[in-house]
């Protein structure tokens, strides 16, 4: 099924926009690797967030990825910019083939390369590792004779939006989030969907939980299209963060 892999996750990951998924990125079965490359860019009211990155999935055991994050704070006219190394691992299970869900290993480390506003802020580092582990299924024509796609994560994480307001700070929020995906296959080519993630509040400054609302399209195995409505909530003290994503990935 096209969509089975997922699109591509704006920390690099092979996954949904916002949250990574136990799936690898791209179509490698267990005797092939394969390799892809995304963009994305994220706006809400005042700011926004570009990303780039490659993908490669070795023989559907092994996932890694590379991202680069710009983030540009409007009111401020700051750009704030993140370098991200993944690994992911599939533990056991298959998105369709077996009764369990397929399980996943992941670990993003993160180097913020423009740190003065993220330790003006109270930050303690300026880089840091978040570890997932995720659960992906698919059940065929359980919704309403549609195929239902479900994932969840829970991820080890002291970043501060993401690490762009680097890592750790007074306020010691919670380290361990919740994240979750579901989506409704409407067709092979396209899914429509929702995600949610906790978020840290390490800075004391209001760090609200994400979700979005996407649709995805699938016109063939070598490119994705997704695109999302976003609600960030506050970032950085600023409240009420809404607008929209849009996501192209490219498979080989």
């Amino acid at each position: 099924m096209l969509a089975t892999p997922g699109v591509s996750q704006i920390e690099g990951s092979g996954g949904g926009g916002l949250v990574p998924w136990a799936q690898l990125a791209g179509y490698a079965t267990e005797d092939e690797v394969s390799a892809s490359a995304f963009c994305s860019r994220a706006k809400v009211d005042d700011f926004q967030l570009d990303v780039c990155g490659v993908q490669i999935n070795l023989f559907d055991r092994v996932e890694f990825s590379y991202a680069e994050q710009e983030f540009d704070v409007d009111p401020l006219s700051l750009e704030l910019k993140q370098r991200i190394f993944g690994t992911k691992f599939r533990l056991f299970g298959d998105l369709i083939y077996t009764p369990w869900p397929q399980v996943s290993l992941g670990i993003q480390h993160k180097f913020l390369d423009t740190e003065d506003v993220a330790f003006a802020l109270g930050a303690e580092e300026d880089q840091g590792t978040d570890v997932y582990l995720a659960a992906s299924k698919l059940h065929l024509g359980a919704a309403f004779g549609y195929n239902l796609l479900w994932n969840v994560t829970v991820r080890h994480s002291k970043a501060n939006e993401m690490g762009l307001l680097g890592f750790g700070g007074p306020d010691k929020g919670r380290p361990l989030h919740a994240e979750a995906s579901a989506a409704i296959l409407l067709n092979k080519h396209f899914a429509i969907g929702m995600e949610y993630r906790q978020k840290p509040d390490n800075l004391g400054l209001e760090e609200d939980d994400w979700q979005d609302l996407f649709v995805a399209w699938f016109p063939n195995k070598h490119v994705s299209l997704t695109a999302a409505y976003l609600d960030l909530g506050a970032i950085a003290a600023v409240e009420d963060q809404t607008g929209w994503y849009v996501s192209l990935t490219g498979y080989l």
